[in-house]
Order: structure tokens, then C-alpha cells, then sequence
């Protein structure tokens, strides 16, 4: 065996024992990483790595929008804008049996259009939806299944933070692959609530009355949420700003409407604004943990080893696919998502690529393998950001509702596969 595959071999062992052992994950692909890169090339060069790669990752004009897409979420929390998305929903789907259930699955998809974080939308409806739920006589389980899945939207529904962090590690143009968001979304909006009314069926509730005058009037309250989605999106779509210009026009634009309302008190910015700088913190953490392991990967020539040895087992392209996303499911089942995408994409990416398939498409793909990962056991970061926010709801109880909910997801993940122009329709017209 030669010196560099040692080398990888110990550096996976040595990474896998810190993640059990609780390293947080930005410093053990670190430390993996530039101690691997010192067992080949010395500790000068390492050391040299350490020096220059974070200061690189941290001045990139083009991660900028990271932070803004968090801003504008913790802007959009703050000035209460997740209420009043729900209230709407709730005017026109509440009259439906189950309808309070299938309003929260709408306003999670709203939410998830200015938030970009499905950690935040899962909070921010567990305090705005749950109380109404129990109000209406939804069982515990239902009501935080619903909310726990509503909430995977998060980083589907563009703009999306984790589809900016695949953007950058595999150099994919993340114009296209919010665009590509897009159509999944919507059709995750819609299994939802189909799920809703075939899983539970006859136990669903009675919806409350219907009053048309108060269901247009309810649309007054969610005009922020369309112009800022508009905004974003719509710029972006048409090609009239780059996404980090979009991202920046998205948080002023949240700050300025939620000022002009009333909405946005001195308090409520400073709290957004070290929401903002937590988040960011964190996200750059790991982010410059896995540049610092991409080049351990690279001077190790893992991917390359990898996609040699699936391309020797004279699979089809599906079947190495299918190997390729099985490994991602059990990975989102005991790392978070930030973890999974920074340390898998990069070993696998080159894999993909030679077997033809789109790194538009794929993104996409993998996002739905990571929105899984959220809302399965052990890991499930949806599920225990609930049981916090939840008193008295036990982590069974919300595995238990959130189940039909991942069948949902693989079936719609299949759809996904067999028909790449779900996905791909939209990024081609740009």
C-alpha cells in the first residue's frame, strides 16, 4: 500500500474518531487536514495552508451573500413576518379538514422564501403554528411532524445557505442552482399536503369557517414576503444582479419594510445582527475547516481513488448514483447537514462528473438527501430544535409524525431522478 493512502486511510480514521468523540467538525477537518498535508509535504507548507486559507475564505467577495441571506432571515424573523405568511395561509386553507396543518406546510413554504435556513423556519413555526394546532385538537405527533418537515423547506425553496456552500465547493453557478430550487419546493409544498389528508385522513380536525373578505384581507399582510422573494429571486432569474448583489438588495429591503412598519425597533436589528454574526461564525468555521481537508484530499488523491474504484465495479450510472446517495442518507443520519455536504460533495463530486451527470441537477438531489438527514434519527436537527422549543413533546413522539412525511421525501426524490427536467426546466430558460 502506498504512503499516501495510509495517510488518507489514517487521516478518515482519525477525522470520524473526532466527530464521535464531539470535536466540533470545523476544527477536526482542520486538523485533519493540515496534518495530513504535513505527513506528505512537510510542515512548512501545511502550516503555510493555515495561514493563508482562512484569510482567503473569510475576504471572498462572492461568501458575502451568506451573510446577507442569513441577515435577511433573522431580519424577516424578528419583524414577525412568519405570523403573518401563517395568518394567510391559514384564511385560505383552514377551512379544509386538516387545514391548519396544511396552512403551516404553505407558511413554512413562505417562510423558507426569505429565510434560507431550515433550522430557522422549523423554530419560527414551531412558536407560530403549534400553539393553533393544539388549539384546533391536532395530535402531538401530527402537529410536530408537519412543522418538523414543513421546515426541510428551508434550505430548499432558494435563497438557500446550503445551496450556496454546494455552489462554492463545487464551483456551480448558484444563479442556476437557486432556480433549480424552485419547481422541488413547490412539489414538496404540495406532496405535503397530500400526505396531510391520505396519513391521517378521518382524523384530521374540522377546518374553521371560511370568510372570503377576511381571506383577501389577510393577503395584505403577507405583500412583504412576495415583493422580497420577487426581488430576490426575480433579479436573479432575469440576470439583472448577481446573487451576492440580490442577497444585499434582499436584506436592506427587509430592513427598510420592516422599520417602515413599525416592525423593527432598535432591539429587535442589534438581536438580528448577532443572530447574524453567530450563525456566520459558524458557518465560516466549518466552511474553512473543509478547505483546509480539501487539500489533504487533494495531495492524497482520494476522490480520484474513489471514482476509479466505482467505475471498476462496472455499475450503470444509477446504481453508482444510488451507492453514491445511500451513503449520504446514513451520513445526514449522524452529521448535521453543513457537516455532510462539506465533507462528502468534495470525495464524490469528481465521481459524478464522469459519470455525466448535471451539477445543477445534483445539488438539488443532495439537498433532498440533506433535508432527509434533518428529520431522521439520531441526528434530525429539525426534530430536537422542536422538542426544545415544544414542552412536554417527547423526541418519539415527533420521529413518530414526522415518518410519512420522509416516505414523501423518497418518493419525491425518485421523481426527481427519473425526471432531471423537474429540476433542470427552469435553469435551462435563464
Amino acid at each position: 500500500m502506498a504512503y499516501a493512502d495510509i495517510v488518507a486511510i489514517s487521516g478518515f480514521a482519525a477525522l470520524f474518531a473526532m466527530l464521535l468523540l464531539r470535536v466540533p467538525v470545523g476544527v477536526a477537518l482542520a486538523l485533519v487536514g493540515v496534518g495530513g498535508f504535513a505527513a506528505i509535504r512537510g510542515w512548512n507548507p501545511a502550516l503555510n495552508l493555515l495561514a493563508t486559507s482562512p484569510i482567503r475564505i473569510l475576504t471572498d467577495f462572492h461568501l458575502s451573500l451568506v451573510v446577507f441571506f442569513i441577515l435577511m432571515g433573522a431580519l424577516a424573523t424578528n419583524s414577525g413576518l412568519s405570523r403573518e405568511v401563517f395568518r394567510a395561509a391559514s384564511a385560505w386553507f383552514g377551512p379544509l379538514r386538516g387545514g391548519v396543518a396544511m396552512s403551516t406546510v404553505v407558511a413554512c413554504g413562505g417562510f423558507a422564501a426569505i429565510s434560507g435556513s431550515s433550522v430557522a423556519t422549523a423554530a419560527t413555526m414551531t412558536r407560530v403554528a403549534l400553539p393553533e394546532m393544539r388549539r384546533y385538537g391536532y395530535r402531538e405527533d401530527m402537529a410536530t411532524g408537519v412543522i418538523a418537515a414543513g421546515g426541510t423547506l428551508g434550505i430548499m425553496i432558494p435563497p438557500s445557505v446550503v445551496m450556496v456552500i454546494y455552489a462554492f465547493i463545487t464551483e456551480t453557478d448558484v444563479s442556476q442552482l437557486f432556480i433549480a430550487g424552485i419547481i422541488p419546493g413547490l412539489m414538496a409544498i404540495v406532496l405535503y399536503m397530500l400526505t396531510i389528508r391520505i396519513a391521517y385522513g378521518r382524523g384530521l380536525p374540522e377546518g374553521q369557517p371560511f370568510v372570503l373578505r377576511e381571506a383577501v384581507a389577510s393577503l395584505s399582510g403577507v405583500w412583504a414576503v412576495m415583493v422580497l422573494f420577487a426581488a430576490v429571486i426575480g433579479a436573479i432569474y432575469l440576470g439583472v444582479a448577481t446573487p451576492t448583489e440580490a442577497s444585499a438588495l434582499g436584506a436592506i429591503a427587509t430592513l427598510a419594510i420592516g422599520v417602515a412598519r413599525g416592525q423593527l425597533n432598535t432591539d429587535k436589528i442589534l438581536g438580528a445582527l448577532v443572530e447574524t454574526l453567530r450563525i456566520s461564525v459558524s458557518i465560516f468555521t466549518v466552511l474553512i475547516g473543509a478547505v483546509l481537508f480539501g487539500y489533504f484530499l487533494a495531495i492524497t488523491r482520494s476522490p480520484q481513488k474513489l471514482t476509479a474504484w466505482l467505475v471498476g465495479l462496472d455499475m450503470s450510472a444509477h446504481g453508482t448514483l444510488a451507492l453514491i446517495l445511500i451513503a449520504f442518507i446514513i451520513a445526514g443520519c449522524i452529521l448535521d447537514t453543513m457537516a455532510m455536504i462539506l465533507l462528502l460533495v468534495p470525495i464524490v463530486f469528481p465521481v459524478i462528473m464522469h459519470l455525466g451527470f448535471d451539477p445543477i441537477w445534483f445539488g438539488v438531489i443532495i439537498v433532498m438527501v440533506a433535508e432527509l438527514g434533518m428529520i431522521t434519527p439520531p441526528m434530525g436537527i429539525n426534530v430536537f430544535v422542536i422538542n426544545t422549543l415544544s414542552k412536554g413533546v417527547r423526541l418519539t413522539t415527533i420521529f413518530r409524525g414526522v415518518l410519512p412525511f420522509v416516505v414523501t421525501d423518497v418518493i419525491r426524490l425518485i421523481l426527481l431522478i427519473l425526471f432531471p427536467a423537474l429540476v433542470l426546466f427552469l435553469p435551462n430558460t435563464m
